[in-house]
Order: structure tokens, then C-alpha cells, then sequence
């Protein structure tokens, strides 16, 4: 059998074992609601689409899936079965792949909960279902690259907690990169071409582009690249914390 799958399957099948996994998809879908109809003013705009829905999407996944990551690996170092998993045999990439693949997975199921959202602005008016959906494929691709991030940290400590406030301020810091307000502030001291590095840097920059409807190579291959490089980045973190 695929290693790879053999780890998503028993990694998937660990969140739904415990009442955790429904309370998250529970709290993810009453914060999407508020934010969307409340904070967001659906009903006020007057206008059928998801745009409020997909606009906080950054600030919720900034402490929810952090919340995710951090057992990931610091629980398995924690109670020492990582010792039991790296001794199966699987190389470290594809244990890495398994584990994230899985919460990326659950993560997506909590997404795709919110499809009554979808179906009610289309009861109400004609939205742009192409944007809609672009808006889903940007939001699952951001969420992604959190959780690498949120992995990789995981995988640098034992303590949970602490791999959660590492995890939301690294996160925080690329989100805030692509924040207007931000890049005004570093256009008075940097030249344009470093302002403009910082902003491709960030996660709002990329997944505001996609919301839009507008699916560039460009916005993919960032993602990609973000989600490689921390998936990389945490085998090489196992790997020195072996001994540990």
C-alpha cells in the first residue's frame, strides 16, 4: 500500500476519534456565518455574493488552523510515538506528506460544510459562481500554506502551545505584509521594488487575486511554493530532532 495513504487514512480517521474534530468544524461554521452576515453586513450590501464570506476567510484560518497544526508532530514528540512512526517503513517525506495531507483534508471538509452559503446567495440572486469557486480554491490553497507553516513549527517543539502562538505570529506577519496600510508605511523608507517583494510575499496579496475570479500561474505557484518550502523545511526539522 501507498505510505503516504497508509498515514493520511490513520491521520484522518485520529481527528474524527475524538469529539475535537466536531467542535472545530461547529466553531468554524458559526464564525463564517457571523463574520458573513453579521460583521460582514451580507444582508446590507444588498448584493448576492459571497465576497464578506470569503473576505474574513484570512483572520478566521489565523487562529483556527493554528489550532489544527500544532498536534501535528509536538504531540507525537510529546508522547514519543514519533519514535514508533519513524521506525515504520516510510521515508520522513512521505510521513510529512501523510500527516499534512490529512489535516489539509479536514480542513477542507469544514470548508466544503459551508456550501449552504453558496446555495442560499444563488436562492437570493445571480451571482458569479466562477468567482465563488475561485474564491473556495484560494481559500483552501491559503489554508494549506498555514497549515505547512503551523506543521513545520509543530515539528520544533514538544509544547503545543507554543507551536500555536508561533504559528499565528509567523502567519500573522504575512498577512500583515499585504496589508495597504503596511506597505504605505515601508513605501516612505524602502525603493518600490523591495515594497513590491514584501507584498508578493503575502498571503493576502495572492489570495485576494484568486477571490477575484481571476485564477493566475502566478498566485498557484506561490501557494505551492509556500506549502513545498514548509513541508520541506519541517522533514529537515524531524530529522535534526531525532535524537531529541
Amino acid at each position: 500500500m501507498n505510505p503516504i495513504g497508509i498515514v493520511f487514512r490513520r491521520e484522518l480517521a485520529s481527528y474524527f476519534a475524538t469529539p475535537v474534530a466536531y467542535v472545530f468544524i461547529v466553531i468554524f461554521l458559526l464564525l463564517a456565518g457571523w463574520f458573513t452576515f453579521y460583521l460582514g453586513g451580507f444582508f446590507e450590501r444588498g448584493q448576492a455574493d459571497l465576497v464578506p464570506f470569503f473576505s474574513f476567510h484570512p483572520w478566521l484560518y489565523l487562529f483556527l488552523i493554528p489550532a489544527v497544526a500544532m498536534r501535528l508532530w509536538a504531540e507525537e514528540r510529546k508522547s514519543g510515538s514519533i519514535e514508533l512512526l519513524l521506525t515504520l517503513p516510510i521515508t520522513m517525506l512521505q510521513a510529512v506528506l501523510g500527516k499534512f495531507l490529512a489535516a489539509w483534508a479536514f480542513v477542507g471538509i469544514a470548508l466544503a460544510l459551508t456550501f449552504p452559503l453558496w446555495i442560499t446567495v444563488n436562492y437570493l440572486g445571480d451571482p458569479d459562481n466562477g468567482a465563488i469557486l475561485a474564491g473556495y480554491l484560494g481559500s483552501l490553497l491559503m489554508a494549506g500554506a498555514f497549515l505547512a507553516i503551523g506543521s513545520c513549527i509543530s515539528a520544533s517543539t514538544r509544547n503545543q502551545v507554543v507551536a500555536f502562538i508561533l504559528t499565528v505570529v509567523v502567519c500573522l506577519v504575512l498577512l500583515l505584509a499585504g496589508l495597504p496600510m503596511v506597505l504605505n508605511v515601508l513605501g516612505v523608507v524602502l525603493p518600490q521594488f523591495l515594497v513590491d517583494a514584501v507584498a508578493s510575499l503575502s498571503f493576502l496579496t495572492h489570495f485576494q487575486a484568486i477571490g477575484k475570479g481571476v485564477i493566475d500561474l502566478r498566485d498557484l505557484l506561490y501557494f505551492g511554493l509556500m506549502i513545498g518550502f514548509w513541508l520541506y523545511a519541517n522533514a529537515v526539522v524531524i530529522d535534526l530532532k531525532k535524537a531529541d
